[in-house]
Formats: C-alpha cells, sequence, structure tokens
C-alpha cells in the first residue's frame, strides 16, 4: 500500500501530509521528530493501516510543510498545537491516539493535556511516546542544537546518504533501502546545486525561547489517558530516572502507563522493525 499525499491550511501555514488506510477506521496521528519528516513513518504506517487511518504530518519547517517567516514565534508547540488543531478539524477528527517520536512525542503531550488549548480535551484517546519524556537531558539538546541547526551540504545524495547513516545510526537497524528511503525523503536542493537535509535550519529557535519549554511535568500530570514509552536502550535524551518518576506520577499513578525499553537503539527507535511495529499495535488495541 502506497500513502495518499495532501496539503492544507492550518493556522496559517501549508501543511503537507500523508494518509494511509481506510477513512473509516480509527485515526493514529504520527509525528515525526525535530529535524525528521512523517515520512519516517511509512513502515509503521503500511503496518498499522490494516486496522488504522494513518496521518503522518510535516511540520513546518521540514519536509514539504511550509517554513515560517517568523522562527522565533513559530517554531514553538504553542504553534505547533495550533497547526494540529486546524489539521484535526479539517480533517473531521474528533479523536485519535497519537505516536510520536521525540518532539512528535512531546507535541502529543501538549496535545493530549490540553492545558493552553482546552479545545484538545477528551480528543487525543491514548499517547505513545517514542523515546521522549517530560524531562530530557541538557547534554543532548546541545547535541541535537548542533547538529541540526548546521546542515551540512554535500556535492551528491549518495553523500549525504552516508552523512545520515552516521547521524542517525541511533535509530537502530535499517536495511539499505531503508537508508536510501530515509535519505530520499530528506533531502532538498539548495541553489548552487548541492542537496542538504529537507529543513530549515531555524527549527532550532525552539531551544532558545526565553520561557524554557521543557520540563513539561504539568502536562504530564493532566493526562488521564494510557501512554506508552518507548526509551531507547543507549537514548542519552531521557533517563531511567526520569521513567522511574514518570511510573510514580500522571499516567503513572493511575496504572496507565506502559513502558518499553528497545534494545541496539539510542535517539529514537526508528520504529521500522516488526517488533517494535508490534508494541505499537498491542498498546493501540489495548488502548480501545
Amino acid at each position: 500500500m502506497k500513502p495518499s499525499s495532501h496539503y492544507l491550511t492550518c493556522h496559517g501555514f501549508n501543511i503537507h501530509y500523508t494518509a494511509w488506510g481506510d477513512a473509516s477506521r480509527p485515526v493514529v496521528i504520527a509525528w515525526h521528530g525535530l529535524a525528521r519528516t512523517g515520512r519516517d513513518f511509512d513502515a509503521l504506517a503500511e503496518q498499522l493501516s490494516l486496522h488504522y487511518r494513518v496521518i503522518c504530518p510535516d511540520t513546518i519547517g521540514r519536509g514539504l510543510s511550509q517554513w515560517s517567516n517568523a522562527p522565533q514565534d513559530d517554531y514553538s508547540f504553542a504553534t505547533y498545537a495550533r497547526i494540529t488543531l486546524d489539521l484535526m478539524d479539517a480533517l473531521q477528527i474528533d479523536q485519535a491516539h497519537w505516536v510520536g517520536t521525540s518532539m512528535g512525542g512531546a507535541l502529543g503531550l501538549v496535545c493530549a493535556a490540553g492545558l493552553e488549548l482546552p479545545a484538545f480535551k477528551g480528543r487525543i484517546r491514548s499517547l505513545v511516546l517514542n523515546d521522549i519524556a517530560p524531562e530530557i537531558s541538557a547534554i543532548a539538546v546541545d547535541r541535537i542544537k548542533a547538529y541540526a541547526g548546521q546542515p551540512p551540504a554535500f556535492d551528491t545524495v549518495p553523500e549525504l546518504e552516508a552523512f545520515f547513516r552516521q547521524a542517525y545510526a541511533p535509530f537502530g537497524f535499517q536495511t539499505d533501502a531503508q537508508w536510501t528511503h530515509l535519505t530520499e525523503t530528506s533531502t532538498r536542493r539548495l541553489p548552487d546545486g548541492r542537496v542538504t537535509p529537507h529543513y530549515d535550519p531555524q527549527i532550532t529557535q525552539q531551544f532558545f525561547r526565553e520561557v524554557p519549554e521543557y520540563p513539561m511535568w504539568h502536562a504530564y500530570d493532566a493526562l488521564h489517558i494510557p501512554v506508552m514509552v518507548m526509551r531507547g536502550a543507549n537514548s542519552d535524551l531521557i533517563s531511567p530516572d526520569t521513567i522511574q518518576t514518570m511510573r510514580t506520577r500522571g499516567p503513572g499513578a493511575q496504572g496507565l502507563l506502559r513502558t518499553e525499553e528497545i534494545a541496539g537503539c539510542g535517539h529514537a527507535p526508528a520504529l521500522n522493525v516488526p517488533a517494535q511495529w508490534q508494541l505499537v499495535m498491542d498498546f493501540l488495541s489495548a488502548a480501545g
């Protein structure tokens, strides 16, 4: 099965998303990480589409979605959440499960809590946090800011693929075909003819806000839905201590939290192999 490609205007931005599965089925929104695109979920979405309608957006400044002219304001969870609300309304999605990798998981946490946008209350049915938590490592954030804020440029696409293989080695096992797919869905050509990663380098402005967006314990504590945290065993972004704290509060204290450690991965598991698909599918099935 192949996805269909669509564009919508949401909160004043032209947003690209891919859609999988029959429109009559329950919806899963799959949201990518900081410097990635919705196409990262192609493998998972193909599996989920047997039972769900899967929507995979590109965040503004990434992929085929519009870039911002005011990066300090717009590359923020407040703007991303408003875009999400418009997207759900435009697609007439009353409720959805949410699968989010890294930044995409944090956005799901913000939306599900509904503290800033009460219109979200009750609209997120369950939440998969793929290597993200209410509290993240400052050291890992500095690493991400360093590589994402200064994307390299190369003469050829194979050279860019070699860079991606090194930069995203923590994603875990990927076939040669999967690496090529990641590269070809993550590339843009510069005016001088060289190729570079697909995104606006200004997306890292999210980490330079006057009022930091992390930690997010207030949002986590506001949740009353099933949550699964998938932590890469070698992740430098979230610590085992943070996972343990999650077990004692919010959904954890309510018996609604499931935690899984993914061997052979760092930040963040690519959700591209059967064992990882099955974890997500089992969780969504149990969430109802």
